[in-house]
C-alpha cells in the first residue's frame, strides 16, 4: 500500500483527543506512552517481539497530506489550529524500543513514546498494529519450529492471509521465528527470507496421467525436482511414478531428487512407507516434506507417532495463528512532564491485570554468569543502574513476601534509543540477522519456560523505587 495512504491509518478517537489536546493548550506537554502486553498467546511461557523496522520506516516518513487534510476538514469537528498542525506534521518524539526477535513477557514496557502527546498519540495505532501482527506470527512460527525438533519448517499461508500486508510481514514474521523459507515470493525481494515451492495439484490433473506430469517437471527442473505425489493415489501411483521419474529423468542427467511432497491423507502413515519406499529405490536422501493444516500440536503428535517427516510446511494455522488469533498489545500513558518535573501516572480498574506500571522506565534481563540463562526481568525507572558486582534482591510485585536474592549474575538493559527527537538513531538489523539473533536468545530460556503445557511463569519483577511510586499512586488514587 502507498506509504502516503497510512497516513490516516489512525484510529479515529486519536483525533479528536489531539485534537482536542490542542485546543486545551497542550501542544507542547510531553507524554510517555508505554506498548506492553497483558498475557502470552496459546498460554505459552513468553512471546518474542517482532515489526519494529516497520515502526521505524512508518515515523520517519510520516506526512499528512493535502487529501488527508482535506477530508478531515469535510469532517467539520477539527479546528482550523488542528488541521495547520498537521499540514506542517514532523515527527519529533523520542522513541526506546526492545530489539526485534527478543523473547519478551507481559507487562514490560516493548516500546516507549515520549514526546508531544499529540504526536505520541497519534501514532498509536500504527504501533500497536506493527507490533501485535508480527510479534503473534513471530511467536506461533517459533512454537512451531520448536516442535519440529530441528525439521525445516517453510510458511505456506500466503493465500489463507488476512490480506496481502498479513501475507508479506506475516512472511516476514515467521523467518524471525524460525521458519526456513515462505512461499510468499515477494517477501524475499523484499526481506531476504528464501521463497520457496514446487507444483500443486493442477500441476498434475493438466497433463493426461500422473507419470507424463512428473517426467515434464524433471526435465524443466532436473537439479530441484520435488514431486507432489498424493493427487491420485500417494502408494500405488504417485511414489512408484515418482521413483520411474528419479530413475529414469533424474539420475541420467546427473542429479539427485530433492524429495517427495505430502498434502492428505494419514500423514504419520503415508510417510512410514514413502521413507521404506524411497530407501529400498536408493534414494535415501530424498526428502519427505508434509503439509496440510499442520501446527505445533499436529507436528508433535506425528512426530511421536513415529512420521518420517523432514520438511514441514504450514500455512492457515501460522500465517492468522488460528489458535489465538489476538496478541493484545495495549499502548497506554504512563507519566506526564510538567514544568520540568515527570508526573507518572497509572490507569486503575477492578481487573489487577488491567492496572498499568507508571512513570518513565528500562527493563533488565538478568543472566547467570555461569550458564548464561535468563533469570528474571526487572522493570526500574528509567535512571536506576542494576550493579551486578553485588547481589540484587528481586520480588513479586502483587506478592512481596516471595523474595530472591540473586548472586553471580550479569544485567543487561533491553530498551535500546530508536529515535532522539524525531531523527533516526538506531539502524534495523537485516531480517535473516534478527532471525540468528532470535534463536540465540530463546537459548537463553529455560526448557520450563519454553515448553508447551503449563510452562513455567517467568519473572518480570519491579525495583524498589519503581514499586513504591506505584503502591503509593493506586493508595493516593483510591482514596479520592
Amino acid at each position: 500500500m502507498d506509504k502516503q495512504k497510512l497516513s490516516l491509518l489512525i484510529d479515529f478517537y486519536e483525533l479528536t483527543m489531539a485534537n482536542g489536546y490542542l485546543q486545551n493548550g497542550f501542544v507542547h506537554k510531553i507524554g510517555y506512552f508505554d506498548l506492553f502486553i497483558r498475557k502470552v498467546p496459546d498460554q505459552g511461557g513468553f512471546a518474542i517481539l517482532a515489526g519494529l523496522a516497520q515502526i521505524i520506516k512508518y515515523l520517519k516518513t510520516l506526512r499528512f497530506s493535502s487529501e488527508d487534510i482535506e477530508f478531515l476538514a469535510g469532517k467539520k469537528i477539527f479546528s482550523a489550529e488542528f488541521l495547520a498542525y498537521l499540514k506542517d506534521f514532523r515527527f519529533s518524539c523520542d522513541v526506546w524500543a526492545i530489539p526485534e526477535g527478543t523473547p519478551i513477557f507481559p507487562n514490560e514496557p516493548l516500546i516507549i513514546v515520549r514526546g508531544p502527546i499529540i504526536q505520541a498519540q497519534l501514532v498509536e495505532t500504527m504501533i500497536l498494529l506493527s507490533i501485535n501482527h508480527q510479534s503473534l506470527i513471530t511467536t506461533k512460527a517459533n512454537r512451531i519450529v520448536r516442535a519440529a525438533k530441528g525439521r525445516g519448517v517453510i510458511e505456506f499461508g500466503s493465500r489463507r492471509a488476512h490480506g496481502y500486508d498479513s501475507a508479506i510481514f506475516g512472511a516476514r514474521a515467521a523467518y524471525i521465528g524460525g521458519c526456513s523459507g515462505t512461499s510468499c515470493t515477494v517477501a524475499e525481494k523484499e526481506f531476504g527470507v528464501p521463497a520457496v515451492g514446487t507444483m500443486a495439484h493442477s500441476w498434475i490433473q493438466a497433463f493426461p496421467n500422473e507419470l507424463e506430469a512428473f517426467r515434464a517437471y524433471a526435465r524443466v527442473y532436473p537439479d530441484n525436482c520435488i514431486l507432489l505425489v498424493d493427487t491420485y493415489n500417494v502408494l500405488n501411483s504417485g511414489l512408484p511414478n515418482a521413483i520411474k521419474v528419479f530413475k529414469e529423468e533424474i539420475l541420467p542427467r546427473g542429479h539427485r531428487p530433492q524429495g517427495i511432497r505430502l498434502d492428505s491423507g494419514d500423514l504419520t502413515y503415508l510417510s512410514q512407507k514413502a521413507r521404506s519406499m524411497l530407501d529400498e529405490a536408493g534414494f535415501e536422501d530424498c526428502k519427505i516434506i508434509a503439509s496440510n493444516s499442520l501446527d505445533e500440536y499436529v507436528i508433535k503428535d506425528l512426530l511421536m507417532q513415529g512420521a518420517k517427516i523432514d520438511i514441514f510446511g504450514v500455512g492457515e494455522r501460522l500465517i492468522t495463528s488460528k489458535s489465538e488469533p489476538v496478541f493484545g498489545g495495549v499502548y497506554k500513558l504512563s507519566a506526564i512532564e510538567e514544568n520540568g518535573q515527570l508526573l507518572p501516572r497509572i490507569k486503575l480498574s477492578e481487573n489487577v491485570e488491567k492496572i498499568n506500571t507508571p512513570g518513565f522506565k528500562q527493563v533488565w534481563r538478568l543472566y547467570d554468569r555461569t550458564n548464561h540463562k535468563a533469570i528474571a526481568d526487572v522493570i526500574t525507572l528509567h535512571h536506576e543502574v542494576i550493579d551486578d558486582d553485588k547481589p540484587y534482591e528481586i520480588f513479586d510485585p502483587n506478592h512481596t513476601w516471595k523474595r530472591k536474592t540473586v548472586k553471580n549474575f550479569y544485567a543487561k538493559k533491553l530498551l535500546v534509543k530508536i529515535f532522539d527527537k524525531g531523527n533516526q538513531v538506531y539502524q534495523s538489523p537485516r531480517t535473516e540477522d534478527i532471525r540468528r539473533y532470535c534463536l540465540n536468545q530463546i537459548n537463553t530460556l529455560w526448557d520450563e519456560v519454553t515448553r508447551f503445557e503449563n510452562p513455567h511463569k517467568y519473572y518480570v519483577d519491579l525495583s524498589q523505587p519503581l514499586w513504591d511510586i506505584r503502591n503509593n499512586l493506586i493508595k493516593e488514587l483510591s482514596r479520592k
